[in-house]
């Protein structure tokens, strides 16, 4: 949390599930209880943790947010309601209109690409530094190593490389959504 209250730019990979800054509060849900491994309790503080951090979007100098998503993400349901899905994909749709948020889509006709590897976020600074964020069923890991970052800078570049552009991923998001309606 600490890292994205301070990044100026924020690159966010994912392949299963949106980035946490992207989720609506029933999506979130929706996956934190997805593996049965969270109490009630823990579900519904991990949930306000998680809209709380995405209020650094709408500050006065929100930091530049470039997220790769796999397309499957978009299309796999997470619970048995249409709607969730449905809500989730009007929100994407319209957070894409912001001009500090940049949202791609590599298509599933990409095949195997370097991102199937696993997710990971490089936030930015304003004084030019980097550091890497990554998640493991176990930790979550943050990396400041140059070699480190300079290794995940070439995935990032090859992932993006996969991904439609703006455009392109907008007019996929608003037709998988209206498949969720």
């Amino acid at each position: 949390m600490a890292v994205e209250q301070e990044a100026a730019t924020l690159w966010w990979f994912e392949i299963s599930v949106l980035p946490g800054l992207l989720q609506t509060e029933s999506y979130a849900r929706a996956v934190l209880a997805g593996g049965g491994l969270h109490c009630p309790e823990q579900i519904e503080q991990r949930v306000t943790a998680r809209l709380q951090r995405q209020q650094i979007l709408d500050r006065a100098q929100p930091p530049q947010l470039v997220a790769v998503i796999d397309e499957g993400i978009l299309r796999r349901p997470v619970v048995d309601q249409f709607g969730v899905m449905r809500e989730q994909l009007e929100h994407l749709i319209t957070l894409a209109a912001r001009p500090h948020v940049h949202l791609h889509v590599v298509p599933t006709e990409v095949g195997v690409y370097p991102g199937l590897a696993g997710p990971f976020i490089l936030a930015g600074y304003a004084d030019g530094g980097w550091v890497a964020h990554l998640d493991s069923p176990l930790r979550a890991q943050v990396l400041d190593r140059a070699e480190e970052i300079a290794s995940l800078h070439r995935r990032w570049e090859s992932v993006r490389s996969e991904a439609l552009s703006r455009r392109q991923s907008l007019a996929l998001m608003q037709e998988v959504a209206k498949t969720w309606s």
